[in-house]
């Protein structure tokens, strides 16, 4: 009787064991399961959607609203968006105050002038968040100048006779009014060239800048930023030289290889310190095709006073992108200068282009902003400097009739300026369709801005798709749509 009593005893121990254990391991297969993360919960999503068609009968249209639905199990191809793959943070998007650009929209008349101005820098406008401007002329002036011109180019080492003051009659006055507008827009300047007197050909076309010059030149940086803060203008920032590799005798150009602009680079960082000066400074500020100047630039005793490097789009591949990011984690890359013009007049055609190459193809390689050249032009592409005769502004303005047209650059900026936030994160988005080009960002405020283009010639059906919360959609040929979602708190899973 007692050793069945002691069996019985054993057997329930083993029983119990067996549980405790089979408990355990399938505490453990959760676990395993989501990698110790809790599980995902699945969230409808409201959706607001803008698209712009290539036949411009849809130019930036809000469409009904809509809804995602939990496990769509849609047909279609996906769009997988994952907010919680974050990458770089987002400066903006814009173009160029240049002087000719300030010079057409400060001559209107105030209404029309005001009504220009919300169009470009309110939140229910463009809502520009990022801007380049031209430190003294371009191609885009009434003449050539700099901040520190002497006469018969007489040496000015003190910088005795810098002045903005030319920049007091229209450029600044816009800015002003841009910045009541979006006081948190992100300003960056750039050189096309020093002055006259501190090059090897004494002329603002062409030549180089002599090394004897490389410091006075960074103070010349040092006055120009401190001279905008005092007009209440704070310079996001720099770049040692537009174009370093150009040259022309027809406008404002200087060439500037690798090793003078590390020097350059160098001394701009030392003085900026020295001025208690936070602007940053991007490398290069050329085409894709020549990485080869900016990794040797960032290879340099630069480095430690460069925050990243500015790009241009008129030569080479969008591609090459991703050979600095890959090389220098730790740097910005932003898209800094490309114009569209009448060389290529096909809406549809242009946005396609600048959607793959300029937009996603700089976002989803590390840009952390992208900016189109001249904000906005005469009927003429004036007024113009030498340089190019026919590129297009984002808005042309008829300097008689002060009719205001919108081109499609303006359509490209605004289908992420309006939607996505300084300081957005690119998230992560992903689809099997080479054709259905999509880039995604998470906002601070938590919505979620997904940008859609279609470079196909026919329409297509697709799915977004986050995290098995689908929404279902047709997207034209060439055309472009912008989504914002924001979770459906009320929602129950």
């Amino acid at each position: 009787m007692l050793k069945l009593q002691a069996s019985t005893q054993i057997h329930k121990r083993i029983f119990l064991l067996c549980l405790v254990c089979i408990c355990l391991m399938m505490l453990i297969a959760c676990d395993n399961t989501n990698n110790g993360e809790p599980p995902i919960v699945k969230k409808t999503y409201s959706v607001d959607s803008f698209t712009t068609w290539a036949d411009k009968s849809k130019l930036l249209k809000k469409e009904e609203a809509s809804n995602t639905t939990i496990d769509l199990d849609s047909e279609y191809t996906k769009i997988n968006i994952d907010p919680s793959i974050k990458y770089q943070v987002i400066d903006g998007f814009g173009a160029a105050m240049t002087e000719s650009s300030a010079l057409v929209i400060n001559n209107l008349d105030e209404n029309d002038k005001h009504n220009v101005l919300d169009e470009l820098f309110n939140k229910e406008g463009l809502n520009m968040s990022f801007m380049r401007l031209t430190i003294g002329a371009s191609d885009f002036s009434l003449d050539n100048y700099t901040y520190n011109d002497t006469p018969s180019n007489i040496e000015d080492l003190a910088l005795n006779n810098f002045s903005i003051d030319r920049e007091m009659q229209h450029l600044i006055p816009v800015l002003k009014e841009a910045l009541i507008r979006n006081n948190d827009l992100f300003i960056m300047a750039s050189p096309w060239s020093a002055p006259a007197w501190m090059k090897d050909n004494k002329h603002l076309n062409g030549g180089s800048l002599l090394d004897k010059y490389i410091d006075v030149y960074a103070q010349y940086f040092v006055k120009y930023i401190e001279a905008m803060k005092l007009q209440g203008i704070d310079i996001y920032a720099v770049t040692p030289q537009n174009e370093p590799l150009h040259e022309s005798n027809t406008y404002p150009t200087m060439k500037m290889l690798p090793d003078q602009q590390i020097n350059l680079i160098e001394s701009m960082g030392i003085q900026f310190n020295e001025a208690n000066i936070d602007t940053l400074i991007m490398a290069y500020d050329h085409n894709w095709d020549r990485m080869d100047y900016p990794i040797t630039v960032l290879n340099s005793k630069a480095n430690q006073y460069i925050a990243g490097v500015a790009l241009h789009g008129y030569g080479g591949n969008v591609s090459e992108t991703s050979r600095l990011g890959n090389i220098f984690p730790d740097k910005g890359i932003w898209f800094t200068e490309i114009s569209g013009g009448l060389w290529a007049t096909n809406f549809g055609d242009n946005i396609s282009w600048n959607m793959e190459n300029i937009f996603m193809g700089s976002l989803n390689r590390g840009a952390k902003g992208v900016l189109m050249w001249n904000i906005a032009l005469n009927e003429n592409n004036g007024p113009i400097n030498g340089g190019c005769q026919n590129c297009r502004g984002i808005l042309t303005i008829h300097s008689e009739t002060s009719e205001v047209i919108k081109n499609e650059e303006y359509y490209m900026i605004g289908h992420f300026s309006k939607f996505v936030e300084v300081g957005a994160y690119r998230i992560d988005s992903k689809t099997s369709n080479a054709n259905l080009l999509n880039t995604a960002f998470l906002n601070p405020d938590g919505s979620i801005t997904v940008v859609v283009h279609n470079k196909s010639s026919n329409s297509m059906m697709f799915s977004l798709d986050i995290n098995g919360s689908q929404m279902n959609y047709k997207l034209p040929a060439k055309a472009t749509t912008t989504f914002v979602l924001n979770e459906n708190i009320s929602n129950e899973n």
